[in-house]
């Protein structure tokens, strides 16, 4: 009996292994239909050519993340642990962006009128720290979620350099997390 929801479920997750691995170019519909067993037509079907599939993978990672780790101006240091978190426990949604980033560049992304709307909601939550007084408006919202975000996310996407830089160590990790925590709330202080 087919089961055409779970058939989704198994091409999205080969789909983001596949994607994260090889970036868009180099990601194979035939690969992604193997690891899902499923047939190359249903992938097409569901979810359209590469390209689509890459921009549909990327937006469910990205409404995935936002659910779980929600902007939080009130408790940056809160905040930055659950990014932290997050990323180490999903490596692959950093892979996904910057395949996007090595492949797209600074041109318009497929889906970019609800990455923007993504990003507003994001950016708005800083704003709205920065009218009640929580956070620094010295630097724009936008730039603070920017700065904040490439603080906390840059260790998973180049773990060789913290590890080179920062050590192998648990401590050596406890020690790295504490300080990008104190470098967020210097970030964004009064």
């Amino acid at each position: 009996m087919r089961d055409p929801e779970a058939t989704k479920a198994r091409i999205f997750d080969a789909a983001v292994a596949e994607f994260a691995r090889h970036g868009i170019a180099g990601a194979r519909i035939d690969r992604i239909a193997a690891e899902a067993k499923a047939n190359k037509q249903l992938i097409y079907a569901y979810f359209g050519n590469k390209a689509e599939l890459f921009s549909k993978v990327l937006g469910i990672c990205m409404v995935d993340l936002a659910a779980a780790v929600p902007v939080d101006p009130d408790d940056i240091e809160g905040w930055v642990d659950r990014l932290l978190d997050y990323h180490a426990t999903h490596p692959e949604l950093l892979r996904l962006l910057f395949w996007e980033g090595i492949e797209y560049g600074s041109a318009e992304l497929p889906d970019e009128p609800a990455r923007q709307d993504h990003y507003a909601r994001k950016v708005g939550a800083l704003r709205d720290g920065q009218a009640r007084g929580v956070i620094t408006d010295a630097i724009p919202a936008g730039d603070l979620l920017i700065l904040i975000t490439a603080l906390t996310n840059w260790m998973a996407v180049v773990p060789q350099m913290r590890r080179i830089l920062a050590g192998s160590r648990d401590s050596d990790r406890d020690r790295l997390r504490a300080s990008i925590k104190e470098a967020a709330r210097r970030l964004v202080a009064r």
